[in-house]
């Protein structure tokens, strides 16, 4: 099959990411001996840099990943902040809100990147704080060339910037042309003094260290005297963070079991129910045996297994853990008697409804929807790679929410990231800091008695999904995208073509892609639209005949337009890694040797 690149392969180390400057950082750290887990560390806080309309240090990360020579246990480590004490449902309907506000302090949660990049370098990593920061602190000072997508995504908020978040149009403004060195001195000198003010003190120490200032030292002080001043967000109003110094102060991003399930003689590992991850895990239970890939039959097939698994992500996916009142029901969901009743759902016609099930004989609640034709605008909701809107457009343009990076090193230490957040269009930039907080409290219901309603001290439900998969019981894959609610759809096209279609990672991730939006999004206004399928054009004219026959209101997009899917792999028989990355986008690379 052709592949726009070759399939990388070597038995030193491997990184894909979606930008090439943090895949080469990445790499540099483990040509300098670190590994896979310094290389993560590294690379997420230049994407923070290079990638500023996609994540930032206010934003969050989930991470999967798998130490090598520790029985191939997978675990999570989250860094997704809750929502702060003051965030009820009670204090924003009292703001005359329905919904969360995709912009401004008020839709952030606590801050969690930091600190979940900080734990993984201190319990897993071999280098410095000092060692880790010096690339993105180099993008910082001595700037990077600006990839067109930040330029547009400025423009759009650009007369936001200059009206009220003066702030950002001080860094940001005029918008830097695309090729032109970008510098953040403000960021470049937040982590030389959070440098200074650790220096002398032994690796772990300093990490620490890095730690407690972030939540209450200069920078904490900073984030919240900054989230607490009225900003106007996507509502028309001047509102204020719910962010307080103990809402900083108490968070720690923790370590969890991953929500896992064995197929064909893989076992896919993702983030659990506070995240959208295991509806990639309940689309492979509801495959039906016999499944060819690739045919029409196939494309229709995954369409309405996403459907019935997001349906049921709306209805039970939400930050209560597992196996006490109102959790989810996680074993249910991913059992075979339950989805072999749901698999009996998919019909040979496209269904426009949303049909959560019934696990273990509970009642499913689904959220109030937002009227028909509420829209969006510049600033709202989650940013785009595309150089028009902020909404999937009728040309089949599609969002790109995130960032992603993979690595594995010679060890066999394998890790999948999706960092983002904190993103420029999200809030002001703190002055005193160089980046902005995020916006994720906006996937949550101002609607009580739901899995994913606003609640103090719970998590948002997210949609950043990373993925490892294990191979007969060894890490053997790991992967991701960017993309909001299409991360484990795209995702898990990629992993059926490596899996069932025998593909090779770039081939897999090169082949026609698609999606569907048949169940409301997790951004504001949380729109949805029943019964469509955004197909690249490459999918083909008859395959597009054959879902429209079914009864698919069927979007062309453009030939390469879905999915900036990123992917490392090992194979333990020989040693050998590999490694590929998206060519949608111009940005996404892999490096390794």
């Amino acid at each position: 099959m052709f592949t726009t690149r070759p399939t990388l392969q070597g038995t030193f180390g491997m990184v894909s990411s979606t930008h090439w400057l943090a895949s080469q950082s990445a790499m540099a750290v483990l040509e300098g001996g670190g590994n896979a887990f310094d290389a993560a560390v590294a690379a997420g806080f230049v994407l923070h840099v290079v990638e500023p309309h996609l994540n930032g240090p206010g934003g969050e990360v989930p991470i999967v990943f798998a130490p090598a020579g520790d029985g191939n246990r997978v675990q999570v480590l989250c860094g997704q902040g809750p929502a702060p004490a003051g965030a009820t449902v009670e204090h924003y309907r009292s703001l005359g809100l329905d919904l969360v506000p995709g912009t401004g302090p008020i839709a952030a949660a606590v801050p969690g990147a930091f600190d979940a990049w900080m734990v993984l370098l201190r319990d897993h990593g071999t280098k410095s704080l000092a060692e880790v920061l010096d690339y993105a602190i180099g993008y910082a000072e001595r700037g990077h060339p600006v990839v067109a997508k930040v330029t547009a995504t400025v423009e759009t908020v650009r007369e936001l910037f200059e009206s009220e978040w003066t702030s950002s149009a001080a860094v940001y403004l005029p918008a830097p042309k695309p090729g032109e060195l970008f510098r953040n001195p403000a960021l470049a000198a937040t982590w030389r003094r959070l440098l200074a003010e650790t220096a002398g003190l032994p690796r772990e120490a300093a990490i620490d260290a890095a730690r407690r200032i972030w939540r209450e030292g200069f920078i904490g002080e900073a984030i919240v005297d900054f989230a607490g001043r009225p900003t106007m967000d996507s509502s028309g109003r001047r509102n204020a963070a719910t962010l307080s110094g103990d809402d900083l102060t108490g968070y720690r991003a923790g370590y969890e079991e991953p929500a896992s399930y064995d197929w064909n003689g893989w076992t896919v590992c993702k983030a659990g129910g506070w995240s959208q991850g295991p509806a990639f895990l309940q689309q492979l239970a509801l495959l039906p045996e016999e499944l060819a890939y690739g045919t029409p039959e196939y494309l229709h097939t995954l369409v309405e297994g996403t459907k019935l698994a997001m349906a049921d992500r709306e209805a039970w996916y939400g930050d209560a853990g597992e196996g006490g009142a109102g959790s989810v029901p996680l074993t249910d969901l991913l059992s075979r008697e339950y989805n072999d009743e749901r698999r009996k759902l998919i019909g040979d016609t496209a269904s426009y409804e949303l049909r959560p099930g019934s696990p273990g004989g509970r009642r499913p609640v689904l959220p109030e929807l937002p009227a028909e034709g509420a829209g969006t605008a510049p600033g709202l909701g989650e940013p785009t790679v595309s150089a028009g809107g902020l909404t999937t457009r009728p040309d089949g343009v599609t969002r790109g929410d995130t960032c992603h990076l993979d690595i594995v090193d010679r060890w066999g230490n394998m890790v999948a990231a999706t960092p983002s957040g904190g993103w420029l269009q999200s809030n002001p930039v703190i002055p005193a800091l160089g980046f902005p907080l995020g916006t994720r409290l906006q996937m949550t219901w101002l609607q009580p008695g739901l899995p994913n309603s606003l609640t103090p001290g719970r998590r948002p439900r997210t949609t950043l999904s990373p993925s490892l998969a294990l191979r007969d019981g060894e890490p053997v894959l790991a992967f991701g995208t960017p993309g909001g609610d299409q991360q484990d759809q795209w995702s898990l096209h990629f992993f059926l073509a490596v899996a069932l279609g025998g593909l090779s990672l770039q081939a897999a991730i090169d082949a026609p892609n698609w999606h569907n939006d048949s169940f409301p999004s997790s951004f504001h206004p949380r729109t949805t639209e029943p019964g469509s399928v955004t197909v690249e054009s490459r999918v083909g004219e008859a395959a597009v005949a054959e879902l429209r026959r079914r009864g698919h209101l069927v979007t062309v997009a453009d030939a390469w337009s879905e999915g900036r899917m990123c992917a490392v792999a090992r194979d333990p028989r020989t040693g050998v890694l590999s490694a590929a990355a998206n060519p949608r986008g111009m940005q996404g690379y892999a490096v390794g040797r």
